[in-house]
């Protein structure tokens, strides 16, 4: 996540929640990663190095250590605390701050996949060290705008098509490795920007790490609609909620009454204001185009309220209200597919390149949760892509849009049995 510091003195792990309605940590973990219970998942990696324990990475880290006990975590932050926390909580196997050797020898020995989870600041910094070390695993991160981070990675690093741009839709007013948890993505939104250029078994790869570990839900995005999806879901929003608890502050009387009555669903629609402001100032200018015209149209929706009420027009003022009440009932409950039903997605990859970008970016547009992906390689060319899909979304348009698009498709229902036997 962004901030306005330099990455040789800024707090590497800085995180902030990035949706209104993302989950408050009141707690710390307990000290040590408990393995979970049942039989164990296999790691789609064995060797991972988390680089920025805040919020976001520490959780990360937490949450892989929870659900694959075997892999090696390695975490890097400027902060020293902070490592050994990581470290008594048995989040990271060992953690480091960035200059120790260890971290350049892990890279080059048995890291197979890095997380960047640093303020933007920070990001070029590792991105040189990760290329001078010749790293050529899979690299992602979590930073909130990639505007930046895309343009440095194409710069920088010797193989870009290693790199999954990631985000997770998820966080906490409570800032840095004390408010991380091992739950804090379960049933969050974690997008991915794959391109034609990603390997489709890297892409695979993180995918199952973050639906089957981390039990959060991909979603894909073309790079370049990234930021301006998230400054409507997720910036314009902070904005909104500190801009309420100003209007708040501003009428409150000496008594502090009026705050009192702000306990209840202001508080609760204002909670992601209590966010580090250097932090959100950070994201905003880091984002500052996209944010402005959120922003900007915001200002117009307000108006139109402050119009019709200063017009008497009770039924436009009437109509707004329904347009955003019909749709807010419409948006989707927990990650809970309302049947046990699953259904299979082949598709030939013959001379197609791009073609798990293309597929996934299709399937999440149309709302579709791809539960996990699979590549058959049936020869040197040709490989057949199969994605296993929850009941969620439009099945008819998903099969309209990918023959659109060029590609033969067949699907047949899968019974959660099935699945289980395949996987």
């Amino acid at each position: 996540m962004p901030d306005q510091t330099q990455p040789t003195s800024a707090p590497t792990g800085a995180s902030a929640p990035d949706a209104p309605g993302a989950a408050s940590a009141a707690t710390p973990e307990p000290a040590t990663a408990a393995a979970p219970d049942g039989p164990q998942r296999e790691t789609p990696f064995r060797s991972v190095a988390v680089i920025g324990l805040g919020l976001i990475g520490a959780s990360f880290a937490a949450a892989v250590r929870a659900a694959y006990p075997d892999v090696t975590v390695f975490g890097v932050d400027v902060d020293g605390r902070t490592c050994v926390v990581a470290e008594e909580r048995a989040w990271a196997t060992r953690a480091t701050r960035p200059d120790d050797p260890a971290f350049e020898q892990f890279i080059r020995t048995s890291c197979d996949l890095a997380v960047i989870a640093t303020p933007v600041a920070a990001v070029d910094d590792y991105l040189r060290r990760l290329a001078a070390w010749d790293f050529r695993g899979v690299l992602t991160d979590t930073v909130s705008t990639k505007a930046h981070i895309l343009e440095a990675a194409a710069g920088i690093l010797p193989a870009p098509q290693n790199y999954v741009p990631g985000h997770p839709m998820a966080g906490s007013e409570h800032n840095g490795i004390d408010g991380a948890r091992s739950d804090l993505f379960k049933g969050a939104n974690w997008i991915l920007c794959p391109d034609e250029q990603t390997v489709p078994e890297h892409f695979q790869k993180l995918h199952e790490l973050i639906t089957g570990g981390l039990e959060a839900r991909v979603v894909s995005l073309r790079r370049e609609e990234h930021d301006r999806a998230v400054a409507i879901v997720s910036h314009v929003p902070h904005m909104v909620a500190s801009s309420l608890v100003n209007l708040a502050c501003r009428h409150a009387d000496d008594s502090q009454a009026l705050m009192r009555l702000a306990a209840g669903g202001f508080k609760d629609t204002t909670r992601i204001a209590a966010g580090s402001p250097k932090l959100w100032c950070g994201i905003a200018f880091d984002n500052a185009e996209a944010l402005s015209d959120g922003l900007a149209e915001m200002q117009g929706i307000i108006g139109s309220f402050a119009t019709a009420l200063a017009e008497g027009d009770r039924e436009g003022f009437t109509r707004l209200l329904a347009e955003a009440s019909d749709a807010r009932r419409a948006l989707p409950a927990a990650w809970v597919p309302s049947t046990e039903k699953l259904l299979e997605v082949r598709i030939p990859m013959v001379n197609r390149t791009g073609v798990v970008a293309e597929v996934t970016t299709i399937a999440s547009s149309v709302g579709c949760n791809i539960q996990s992906i699979d590549i058959d390689h049936i020869s040197e060319g040709n490989a057949v892509l199969s994605l296993i899909l929850t009941d969620e979304g439009d099945i008819g348009q998903l099969s309209f849009q990918l023959i659109t698009a060029g590609f033969s498709v067949s699907f047949s229902p899968l019974s959660p049995k099935e699945h289980a036997h395949v996987d």
